[in-house]
């Protein structure tokens, strides 16, 4: 029997290069839970093959900054003359639904999210050790070096801004750091907060008859 029949918001942020989107698809495929992606909404336009509603919610930066005044953005921030940002709407729907709603977002953004979403579930990816985060993100190959340094440094300062969060993470294997998110969303769901008016209701219930 499930007691608490809201979903969960789970934010799952971490540096750049700790393997957050690795994880966060690891956690959907092993899991037959009830898990939905929060889809980000944008102002820039879609790539080849991007399609709106699955990889983005592609809309105008006059339809974005309306959104952003009318407080329908749960985070959002803007990036080389682009809005980024999670939708409230669609998140609050999928969890009235009893669905939960997985953000993967940065560091900044699960900050903004804390200040709306207090009973958020706020995890954070830890790599096993900051040489194995430089180390990969050096591997990449695909940027300048002075950007891979620039990466480096923003990873260090947001390394010292993990107790911000619920729960820790260390991704020093995909296949554990998933189990251990799938195991914090149960016991979340079984915390006497989120349970106990509706077990009330079920004491109440059967002294009725």
């Amino acid at each position: 029997m499930k007691l608490d029949e809201k979903g969960l918001l789970i934010v799952i942020s971490g540096p750049s290069g700790v393997g957050k989107g690795t994880v966060r698809s690891a956690l959907f495929d092993m899991t037959g839970h009830d898990l939905v992606y929060s889809i980000s909404m944008t102002t820039r336009k879609p790539r080849a093959n991007e399609v709106d509603g699955e990889d983005y919610f592609f809309v105008s930066k006059e339809e974005f900054e309306k959104r952003i005044s009318e407080g329908k953005m749960l985070e959002y921030a803007e990036f080389i003359n682009n809005y980024y940002g999670t939708p409230l709407d669609e998140v609050e729907r999928n969890l009235n639904l009893g669905k939960e709603v997985v953000l993967e977002i940065e560091v900044n953004g699960a900050t903004q999210v804390r200040e709306k979403m207090k009973d958020a579930i706020f995890i954070f990816i830890a790599p096993p050790s900051f040489k194995s985060l430089k180390d990969r993100l050096m591997s990449r190959g695909t940027e300048p070096v002075e950007l891979i340094e620039e990466r480096c440094n923003k990873a260090e300062r947001e390394l010292h801004l993990a107790y911000m969060y619920d729960y820790i993470v260390v991704n020093d294997s995909v296949e554990n750091a998933a189990d251990k998110i799938m195991a914090i969303i149960r016991a979340e769901h079984a915390k006497t907060e989120r349970t106990i008016q509706k077990y009330k209701q079920i004491l109440e219930e059967e002294n009725e008859y």
